[in-house]
């Protein structure tokens, strides 16, 4: 499939599922999680967190406890909102947020991470052509996970969850984290690619009004991100690379 990156000055990847294949760590850590909080507060009977349909509806793409709050309120569960400070736990909504990211550093640190080689392929490619590049990520895991897959080094800008928090902005599917690296960057959003596998990621690219938004199916639904806006969909960032 041909697509031009020179015709832009810059991408903005996000980063879990597009980049790096910590997404599936994401998942995996949010099902512990959730399914100890549903036997706790729903009882043993409660259906079980779904990876595919769950993760995908509620939380990919979403700042951490807007996640959680989403996925709560799909399952009738009202808690307070807390505070980020929270200890991770079940009593609140950033109590179990935190929850999920120590099991995810756990994770993270015994497993480290994984570069999808086409995207890596793609980072060659767009370096060979002078197109900068940045990193817009919900997690606040961003500069560990890019540091522990040696790719830190590739991206002049991350925006990530820690950015967000500290500058008020809103999170997928608003294009404010998109924006505020574009801004960062000194370069227009009409000049930038976004770059997506989440169906809030891609959103958030066409509310912004970006030159274009690349879809990366990693979830066998091309169309779900289709339907979203996306003005290109592929399986792996590789199929981008002439």
């Amino acid at each position: 499939m041909r697509f031009d990156w020179s015709e832009y000055e810059a991408v903005l990847f996000d980063l879990d599922g597009v980049l790096t294949s910590t997404a599936a760590l994401h998942a995996a850590a949010w099902k512990r999680t959730f399914d100890a909080v549903l036997r706790e507060l729903k009882g043993p009977d409660e259906e079980p967190f779904d990876i595919d349909a769950d993760y995908r509806t509620y939380v990919d793409g979403r700042p951490r406890y807007d996640g959680v709050a989403a996925f709560l309120a799909s399952r009738g569960i009202e808690l307070p909102w807390g505070d980020p400070s929270d200890e991770p736990g079940i009593d609140t909504v950033c109590a179990i947020g935190n929850r999920k990211n120590e099991l995810f550093n756990a994770v993270l640190a015994e497993d480290g991470v994984e570069v999808f080689p086409g995207s890596l392929a793609l980072l060659d490619h767009l370096e060979e052509l002078g197109v900068r590049c940045g990193v817009v990520s919900s997690s606040k895991n961003a500069g560990p996970v890019l540091e522990a897959a040696g790719i830190r080094h590739r991206f002049e800008v991350v925006v990530d969850g820690i950015v967000s928090a500290e500058e008020g902005l809103a999170g997928k599917p608003a294009p404010d984290a998109f924006l505020e690296a574009a801004r960062r960057m000194n370069v227009t959003p009409e000049r930038c690619v976004v770059v997506e596998d989440a169906v809030s990621g891609v959103e958030a690219g066409v509310g912004g009004y970006f030159g274009a938004v690349v879809g990366v199916d990693r979830h066998g639904d091309p169309e779900a991100l289709r339907r979203a806006g996306a003005d290109v969909v592929v399986s792996d960032l590789g199929e981008l690379v002439p």
